[in-house]
């Protein structure tokens, strides 16, 4: 699979959501809080992951089983957007332990375990990757 503009976008907006989300989470952690770093940080954080969820939906290929011409993978599109709603939520009733939590989850889940399915040798940066390293 080339890499196409949506997989460059896509790609970009995640690789930039793993490297601006620790930002958003620290920003507001400790004695000393920066509450202007947390929202933009946040603010920049959620963007990117729209961007990235929204560019999965125009993402075909892959193994594994297919409906249509989605994967399993996209099962998270509608899991990650639906969680920042819900962030959203808990934020606006000023819930914020509940805000704090889905966003560590989303985190978590989205960039941690999503992006580390993407290193699997069979997708393309997994294959990229590791064919440049010469291990496949």
């Amino acid at each position: 699979m080339p890499l196409t503009p949506v997989i460059a976008i896509h790609l970009a907006a995640a690789l930039a959501a793993v490297a601006i989300g620790p930002l958003a989470l620290w920003a507001r952690q400790g004695a000393t809080q920066r509450p202007r770093l947390h929202r933009a940080a946040g603010y920049a954080w959620v963007t990117l992951m729209v961007a990235t969820a929204v560019s999965a939906i125009f993402i075909t290929g892959g193994p594994g089983p297919r409906w249509g011409s989605f994967g399993l993978i996209h099962l998270l599109i509608p899991v990650t957007l639906g969680m920042l709603v819900v962030s959203f939520i808990y934020l606006a009733r000023r819930n914020v332990v509940g805000h704090r939590k889905t966003m560590l989850w989303i985190y978590v889940g989205a960039c941690g375990v999503a992006g580390g399915f993407t290193l699997l040798p069979d997708r393309y940066l997994g294959h990229s990757l590791w064919s440049a390293l010469g291990v496949v």
